[in-house]
């Protein structure tokens, strides 16, 4: 060994952060928020320890709790007080995250991004409008084509209500195309598009799917999600949202995907988010609640190992507690 190459030297508390290579601030973090049109109080969400769903007249009050905490942004999701077949609520003027929004947007300076799928919406809980026979032939699911122009009128009525940037999660090809086209034929030019380019069908959303009502009443999501063994595949799904328009780049979840994050980052120019979902939240709450983990250590690590993996941006159920560690 030779003992002049020493990397100890560079460990000591007065030189560490001096030449720490990875940093973490409240402003790289987004906080999720439940809103819910069937409450008039606030209802917790068991799977998922601090959070809530909220009424629309705590909104307002909610993300300002957010952002006391220093975070900036919030990414609002809906759960509405009617659904049907082709979850026509998502895209009402009227409906949940379109009121929320205009609340937020005029009452506090927070950057409000919303989520733009169906899932919460439509009685079968699918991501869109089924093919026929869907039900009753589970190997079919969802009619992409048929359900474009859907997810451009709900990210329309989203800007309409003053949404900062609009987020499609629903893996359907040609989404931003379709969501693009539609914001600019409605003077939406400068509104951004954070594309759930690399979502994959995933066992980390189980708690995510209690909070926001939109498990699949039959079937899966396989047909339309990314299967968590392709890698190359993830590249090629990118590479299209970013012909696309596509102005930000989501990975979907974030820790058993770090490479998926590494590789986007290392590829492409643009923004790279990532999703700390609510299974990745809910273990390390769990392990933490039996004495196995220190629960602030681990969220910041686990924080710490994405933005080191590439991410610019990431989406946390942990955001309002760490950024008050920061």
């Amino acid at each position: 060994m030779n003992l002049s190459d020493r990397p100890r030297r560079l460990r000591g508390d007065g030189v560490r952060g001096l030449v720490s290579e990875t940093s973490l601030s409240a402003s790289d973090l987004i906080a999720p928020v439940f809103v819910d049109a069937t409450t008039d109080s606030r209802v917790p969400i068991q799977s998922m320890p601090g959070h809530e769903r909220v009424p629309i007249d705590e909104a307002v009050a909610r993300v300002e709790e957010v952002l006391e905490t220093g975070v900036e942004a919030v990414m609002l999701f809906g759960i509405p007080e009617e659904k049907d077949e082709r979850g026509s609520r998502a895209w009402a003027a009227s409906g949940v995250v379109q009121e929320a929004t205009r609340r937020i947007t005029e009452q506090t300076d927070a950057y409000v991004i919303t989520d733009v799928c169906l899932c919460e919406y439509t009685d079968h809980g699918h991501c869109g409008v089924l093919e026929e026979h869907a039900q009753a032939e589970p190997d079919l699911t969802v009619d992409n084509d048929e359900t474009l122009p859907l997810l451009g009128n709900i990210a329309v009525s989203h800007a309409r209500a003053g949404a900062d940037m609009v987020a499609p999660s629903g893996m359907m090809d040609g989404m931003v195309a379709s969501i693009r086209e539609a914001l600019d034929e409605d003077g939406h030019e400068n509104v951004p598009i954070m594309s759930y380019a690399a979502k994959f069908e995933s066992a980390f959303y189980g708690p995510f799917r209690d909070a926001a009502d939109g498990a699949p009443a039959f079937g899966n999501r396989r047909h339309y999600q990314m299967d968590p063994a392709n890698r190359r595949e993830a590249m090629r799904e990118v590479q299209l949202d970013v012909e696309q328009g596509a102005d930000v780049l989501m990975v979907k979840p974030a820790l058993p995907y770090l490479d998926i994050v590494a590789d986007v980052r290392r590829e492409f120019d643009h923004p790279v988010a990532a999703y700390n979902v609510s299974g990745e939240y809910a273990m390390l709450h769990a392990a933490a609640e039996k004495g196995w983990l220190d629960l602030d250590a681990v969220a910041h690590e686990s924080l710490l190992s994405i933005k080191r993996a590439g991410a610019d941006l990431i989406l946390t159920y942990f955001a309002e507690d760490i950024a008050e560690t920061l």
